[in-house]
């Protein structure tokens, strides 16, 4: 079997397997934008259905797992073609730990709705932040797909911006605790779907590093923003 037959064969596994990941993508951007909603509309239906799908997601992630194995184990690929399996591994991962953050936040708004938790509590500014967060993994896999760096390094810099949001309702909170011991348990319920909300933006900032990873074979994860701007540049 030729060369060029051998590497026709692999770049078609890898938009196979890619495919998969945008795939998984798109199923858990879905479960993020039910999870709000049933907030918003405090519905036990459409939360249920959020972990219905958290299902399809495992099962997703371990078959792409399981195909990325065997490529490696075929191929034996090394350099950039190794770093981009290897990156595609773990953005699978955490595509998948977004699927748990929103089935997380689906569990939550259960709770919320059978303890009768009053619906005066600010829930509905968490879309603001799930929007952003949202937004920012179907940016992380658009500059996956098309391995973009200048993408990524924006990507990275607007997950600052979820933070800051996220630390704006945490005041928030405490100060409707403060004013009335009885909001402290249903305040408690929606710190922990702010948090949520966070971690998904955090795992988008992890796919966009894996850009650069790939590209550039450096990895820039805790390293600081002016080091990651030059290793784009």
């Amino acid at each position: 079997m030729s060369e060029k037959h051998l590497s026709s064969q692999f770049d078609s596994e890898l938009s196979a397997v890619s495919t998969r990941v945008m795939e998984l993508g798109g199923l858990v951007e879905s479960q993020i934008r039910q999870a709000i909603y049933a907030l918003s509309q405090f519905s036990v239906e459409v939360a249920d259905q959020v972990t219905a799908a958290e299902v399809r997601v495992n099962a997703m992630e371990v078959d792409i797992d399981r195909e990325l194995s065997s490529i490696i184990a075929r191929r034996q690929p090394t350099a950039r073609d190794l770093r981009l399996l290897i990156a595609i591994s773990k953005a699978t991962a955490n595509l998948e730990r977004v699927g748990d953050e929103a089935e997380k936040i689906a569990r939550m708004v259960r709770s919320i709705i059978h303890s009768g938790a009053p619906r005066s509590l600010p829930s509905l500014e968490l879309r603001v932040a799930s929007d952003m967060a949202s937004g920012l993994l179907r940016k992380a896999l658009d500059a996956f797909a098309r391995l973009d760096t200048t993408a990524a390094l924006a990507i990275l810099k607007e997950d600052n911006l979820i933070d800051q949001e996220f630390d704006g309702f945490v005041r928030k909170l405490i100060t409707y605790m403060m004013e009335d011991p009885r909001m402290i348990s249903p305040s408690l319920d929606l710190l922990f779907l702010a948090k949520a909300i966070e971690r998904i933006g955090d795992h988008a900032k992890n796919i966009a590093e894996l850009v650069i990873y790939i590209v550039k074979g450096a990895d820039v994860r805790h390293a600081p923003m002016a080091h990651i701007e030059s290793v784009v540049k």
